[in-house]
């Protein structure tokens, strides 16, 4: 059963590739947990905290359409070194900022560099799959997830520690960067060698329409999930749950351990039992989860839940993201970088609606709404044909 993630281990360059999801992972788990110590040094409410995370959605969207043509341009290979480390260094910005706009001002910076990395290092893992036969893709993105957990760990033992965040944000970027000197020369190697069938197409953004656009209509709803859960579990155990303070970074680290659990597990499972089973159970297990949270708002099953929701929408991304860049007649990078630009601003948009929800109502009621998505997704994998 876990054969494939020792000829993972065994392929160096995969290694690499991956190394670069954990990376992206640990940044953001470390920002997810410091975002309720930028609520109250600003005393924002729910919906100007939303604001302010939106602005690392907006720098997303608009820098996706462009990483295609950046990736033509100089190489997939150069894009995902280059924009590793920027992002590690931006996702300073938003703690260095004495007022509550200069976060929001980093985030965007931040999110036009999240941009760059994602679609350089999915591109990356495809063209590994294709050129050495393997299957890959979940097993990065379970490794996105095991740095999630990472950083919300590392983050919240630091916050007990009574770690100024800026310094706290300073070591955990500092340790990404050296893994960026450790996987820079394997990362450089990736080869393309194009057939003449594979001849490169001019990049170009594409609206989508049909199995692109059932892709990006379940995206959506994955998304919604991931960016809720990543921006919101340590909100909603403070707030609405009055857990402990050293217990409020455990419901992202449950979601980003079965999360990289699922996807660990996802290229056994995926090839097995087809990719649109795996997406539609993971919907179900997603909402019946949320549900659990929102109607028994207790410590601990709410870290349950968490986790539940990390399976439940482990194996979305890697199924997504890989079969966008194996649409047919388009360039390098561009399914992945047209789903990614509406896909991106629900995962990192998302908590925006939740935030404005919650002020209207409750965080309990906005969440439900995550649950909902998630039946929609259940549903739109019904109508995807492979």
């Amino acid at each position: 059963m876990f054969s494939h993630l020792l000829r993972f281990l065994l392929h160096r360059q995969s290694v690499a590739v991956g190394a670069v999801f954990l990376v992206m992972g640990t940044l953001f788990g470390n920002w997810a947990t410091l975002i309720p110590i930028v609520k109250s040094k600003f005393g924002l409410d729910d919906a100007q905290l939303g604001l302010i995370i939106l602005c690392m959605p907006v720098g997303a969207a608009l820098a996706n359409p462009a990483s295609s043509w950046f990736i033509h341009r100089y190489g997939m290979q150069k894009m995902t070194l280059t924009s590793m480390v920027a992002m590690s260094l931006c996702y300073l910005l938003p703690v260095l900022s004495p007022v509550a706009w200069g976060v929001g001002l980093g985030l965007f910076v931040t999110g036009i560099m999240i941009a760059f990395t994602n679609v350089s290092m999915n591109t990356c893992a495809s063209i590994i799959e294709h050129r050495s036969k393997l299957h890959i893709m979940s097993t990065c993105h379970g490794l996105f997830s095991l740095g999630l957990m990472l950083g919300s760990l590392m983050a919240s033992t630091l916050i007990g520690l009574k770690t100024p965040p800026l310094v706290q944000s300073m070591i955990i970027s500092g340790l990404m960067l050296l893994i960026w000197l450790m996987v820079r020369r394997e990362i450089l190697q990736i080869e393309e060698e194009l057939t003449a069938e594979e001849e490169p197409v001019k990049p170009k953004f594409t609206f989508p329409r049909g199995p692109l656009l059932i892709m990006i209509g379940i995206a959506l709803c994955t998304n919604l999930t991931e960016g809720s859960m990543a921006d919101w579990t340590a909100v909603y155990l403070r707030d609405v749950v009055h857990a402990p303070e050293y217990l409020i970074g455990w419901g992202l680290a449950s979601y980003s351990f079965f999360m990289a659990m699922g996807r660990f597990s996802g290229d056994y499972f995926i090839p097995r039992y087809g990719a649109r089973s795996i997406l539609k159970y993971g919907g179900w297990i997603s909402a019946l989860a949320i549900a659990v949270a929102v109607f028994f708002p207790k410590t601990w099953i709410c870290i349950a839940a968490f986790g539940m929701v990390g399976l439940g929408v482990s194996c979305g991304a890697p199924i997504l993201y890989g079969a966008s860049t194996r649409l047919p007649n388009l360039a390098k990078g561009v399914g992945l970088a047209t789903l990614n630009t509406f896909s991106v601003a629900t995962f990192l948009g998302g908590p925006v609606i939740i935030g404005f929800i919650s002020k209207a109502i409750n965080l309990q009621s906005a969440l439900f709404i995550v649950c909902l998505a998630g039946l929609a997704w259940v549903y739109l994998s019904t109508r995807l044909k492979w």
